[in-house]
């Protein structure tokens, strides 16, 4: 196979259920120059005058180079042809609780921007997912008798932790009580290793970082506070604490959360809030089964932000599993019509963050989004009938598409 090409984009994406891939070789900018394709079951090579590109396949996916099929220019992107697959299913995902809860490990609470110690050496002997946010509504058609669990919140004991959707709920009892506590100003709640104190019953209730001062939580009761997942790292304490990028953590964590609620509750369409309840996001999950893989000579003519710069220092041929979702942003009064239709509509789930966070992964989706082959970045005419109103994904007349990636 031939074609011309001046500098060339590899793009494969493997569909692990489907066992079929999608092959992107991108447009020519400037000129052209032979391009000779080679497809082998564990590799892609593309050739040119000026040099050969190589894109080793992980261990577990297989090409059928036989299969190739369905080649076609589009204009602005480039070659795209279809290839048969064999393909693994990925590992099943192991939360870091569930691993802690059988191991009985002491556990330190870690602040994930700056890495300052939240809560040190904490014992957690039971580790227990809340039931889904309607649960109460839920009760009334199982008991036969007046809802026992009335006006009864559910609140962790010492050596509890309490698993949410994107948040942790910890007692902090034993270490409230610290030498010389220390107050801080405009009421807000500082944490550290070394101090906590207690609120005011009228008090803000943000917990923040004392050293990065970036808002971790909230705090539900006088013992009882919540954590979110995407502002933590919970290490076993004899691990010393891991440097992760921002934008991987935060997409990363993101990821594993669709993934998970898609699979329990068959839920694919998310809003994401802040915790005052304004939504940021409007997502809807397509598949959680790729495999990217890609040469990322392109990624020159991207900008850059100084947030997602590690996202750019992957190597040529990097690959990743993915998660791939429609999105919509909701900041400056946009898409409030479907956002509203989003928020009465009970087969929506709502996950929530803090406010600083959904702006951080609001850039973290554009920048994705940015990355992908011209062709993959917007789907026309995405549409839902719901029950009461035509409820349609779109904004400017498309929907963007976006991969995220999973942790490994």
């Amino acid at each position: 196979m031939a074609a011309a090409a001046a500098e060339t984009r590899v793009f494969l994406e493997v569909r692990r259920r489907l066992q079929s891939a999608l092959l992107i070789l991108g447009e020519p900018k400037e000129g052209g120059v032979p391009l000779d394709v080679s497809v082998t079951p564990s590799s892609l090579q593309v050739k040119t005058p000026t040099g050969c590109t190589e894109l080793r396949l992980p261990a577990e996916v297989r090409l059928a180079p036989s299969s190739c099929h369905g080649l076609r220019y589009v204009a602005g992107d480039g070659l795209h042809l279809r290839l048969q697959t064999q393909a693994d299913f990925s590992p099943k995902l192991v939360s870091m609780f569930n691993q802690s809860s059988q191991a009985q490990e002491c556990c330190t609470f870690y602040c994930q921007s700056c890495g300052e110690v939240i809560i040190r050496d904490r014992k957690l002997l039971r580790v227990l997912p809340l039931p889904s946010e309607n649960w109460g509504a839920l009760v009334g058609e199982w008991c036969c008798h007046p809802d026992p669990f009335a006006n009864k919140p559910l609140h962790p004991q010492e050596n509890d932790c309490f698993i949410g959707d994107t948040f942790v709920l910890v007692n902090l009892r034993s270490d409230l009580w610290q030498p010389r506590p220390e107050l801080v100003p405009l009421e807000t709640h500082c944490l550290s290793s070394e101090n906590h104190f207690q609120l005011k019953p009228k008090a803000n209730t943000k917990v923040i970082c004392k050293r990065c001062k970036v808002m971790l939580g909230e705090t539900m009761s006088s013992e009882t506070t919540k954590f979110y997942m995407t502002e933590i790292i919970i290490q076993p304490s004899e691990r010393n604490f891991p440097i992760i990028p921002r934008s991987r953590f935060v997409q990363s964590v993101i990821a594993q959360c669709l993934v998970e609620l898609s699979s329990a509750r068959s839920t694919f369409r998310f809003t994401v809030q802040g915790q005052d309840g304004k939504a940021y996001i409007l997502l809807w999950l397509l598949n959680s089964d790729s495999l990217v893989i890609e040469s990322l000579g392109s990624s020159k003519s991207i900008k850059k932000f100084p947030l997602l710069e590690d996202i750019l220092e992957a190597d040529s041929g990097s690959a990743w599993n993915a998660v791939k979702v429609l999105y919509q942003p909701c900041i400056k009064s946009r898409n409030q019509s479907l956002a509203r239709l989003w928020d009465s509509d009970i087969s929506v789930h709502s996950l929530t963050l803090p406010s600083a966070t959904c702006l951080e992964l609001l850039l973290i989706l554009s920048r994705n989004n940015a990355s992908l082959p011209p062709s993959l970045r917007c789907m026309n005419s995405f549409q839902l009938e719901s029950k009461n109103a035509p409820n349609t994904f779109r904004g400017n007349k498309q929907g963007s598409y976006v991969v995220i990636s999973l942790p490994n």
